[in-house]
């Protein structure tokens, strides 16, 4: 797909991979919109990119329409990289009575963000595209959802997050299926152990790090977010992805903990 003057919003897009995927874009020639709740690093990175920063929070329709609109003013839109989302761990029963058991809001919001809200992006992004003039074959735009292995090898305590990410992944299809009619491509990039700044500094965050990556195949280490972005970049331009989940973990298996 012919990148150079269309627009993108990237939610979570002010860290991690999605400021991986941010600069890839930016680099084909595409305007990004960092959709995010990170005020100073979003704009930081918007004003490096010559883009637009807009904050969102994923709960929040108005907030992401919004971002959209914003896209639109500087470009059609034809990308969207959903990877804004959070993590959470705790076992689903506690040692006491019933109210040591997992906690029920917790497992509701970490749905309502890396589930639900990725859909809620997912929906109003791909209507703004089915609006924009079609490219060769028809095509409109590209939508890449962030998932991750935990959707297929979740250990103990992620019961949550599992099922946020399960659901990402088991969303991919049926919606590549539906706007297939508007051509508009839809996948999902699962990252495996990727080595961002929530391990910490210094000698004991080497050391967790260094456990972490022992069940890694192949480079025996920890990826890159700059790997990730590579392959959500390869989603977006190869017209031929579609309807796809694919995994960048090194050929990890989680173990159950």
């Amino acid at each position: 797909m012919e990148l150079k003057g269309s627009s993108a919003v990237v939610t979570g897009g002010a860290s991690g991979i999605g400021a991986a995927a941010a600069r890839l874009l930016a680099a084909r020639g595409v305007k990004v919109v960092i959709a995010d709740l990170q005020d100073d690093r979003g704009s930081a990175l918007a004003s490096e990119l010559g883009g637009a920063f807009c904050h969102v929070d994923v709960r929040n329709t108005d907030e992401i329409v919004a971002a959209v609109e914003t896209a639109k003013e500087m470009g059609p839109l034809r990308v969207l990289v959903n990877s804004a989302g959070i993590g959470y761990a705790s076992r689903t029963v506690g040692r006491g009575g019933y109210d040591t058991a997992h906690d029920l809001a917790a497992f509701k919001r970490v749905i309502e963000i890396n589930l639900v809200g990725s859909f809620d992006c997912l929906r109003i992004a791909a209507t703004a595209m089915s609006q924009t003039e079609p490219l060769a074959d028809g095509e409109r735009g590209a939508i890449v959802n962030i998932a991750s292995v935990a959707a297929f090898d979740g250990q103990i305590g992620q019961a949550a997050y599992s099922a946020s990410k399960g659901g990402v992944v088991g969303m991919t299809l049926p919606i590549a299926r539906d706007l297939a009619a508007v051509g508009v491509r839809v996948c999902t990039v699962a990252p495996g152990l990727i080595d961002t700044p929530i391990y910490g500094e210094g000698d004991a965050s080497e050391a967790f790090k260094g456990k972490l990556q022992e069940g890694v195949l192949f480079p025996n280490r920890l990826g890159t977010s700059a790997e990730l972005a590579a392959m959500v970049l390869a989603c977006v331009e190869n017209s031929y992805m579609n309807g796809e989940t694919i995994r960048v973990d090194g050929g990890v298996r989680l173990p159950p903990r």
